[in-house]
């Protein structure tokens, strides 16, 4: 069963990335900014006290606006460092001048490393992703990062994937290891998720 997804996952990992790059990068702006509107607005992430989230690279959805916007309202946002087996160690965002290059194109935060643990301490979690099913499977780049720290985030605790509003509601291939999330947002709102709808 792992075997005959491992296909499909990358062709669509393909897809997405080719429409991704044909966006218009004017819209990327205002997109980061209404994205940041919706998700402020959200009810879980109005009332957590300490945000997981992430920095977006090349034509992910913007989350500048939002890690800033967190972070002047006095919540304290979590930022992920790639750690060299792939796992997510974690650190405080303290603002824009505060990030570095790191491997693969990312920028991580240069404070000090708070442990894989770290992401159980959040009240709400933001992930990156490139696809998510109607009930919740996410599609992820390939490697297992967000997987191995889904795993590690409570039950009861708020998991949203970022993406643009074709990326959702695809039939994501799900694998033993994939961990679903509880909501996506976009520049057009955000959406809880159904793990037990029909087809999960």
């Amino acid at each position: 069963m792992e075997e005959v997804h491992v296909p499909r996952k990358t062709a669509m990992r393909d897809q997405v990335l080719a429409a991704r790059r044909r966006r218009p990068l004017a819209e990327s702006a205002e997109d980061a900014r209404l994205l940041a509107q919706h998700l402020l607005a959200a009810p879980p992430v109005r009332r957590a006290a300490t945000v997981a989230a992430y920095v977006s690279t090349g034509r992910e959805p913007g989350t500048g606006v939002l890690l800033d916007a967190l972070r002047e309202s006095g919540r304290r946002v979590l930022l992920p460092v790639l750690l060299p087996d792939g796992d997510l160690d974690w650190a405080t965002y303290d603002g824009p001048g505060t990030l570095v290059s790191a491997r693969r194109g990312l920028l991580e935060p240069v404070g000090p490393r708070l442990g894989v643990e770290a992401i159980t301490r959040a009240d709400a979690v933001l992930v990156p992703g490139l696809a998510v099913s109607s009930t919740g499977m996410r599609l992820g780049r390939g490697g297992g990062s967000y997987d191995r720290a889904l795993t590690r985030v409570p039950a009861d605790v708020w998991t949203c994937v970022l993406l643009h509003p074709d990326e959702v509601g695809l039939d994501v291939p799900a694998q033993a290891h994939d961990r679903a999330v509880r909501a996506v947002a976009t520049s057009q709102g955000v959406q809880s998720l159904d793990p037990l709808s029909p087809g999960a």
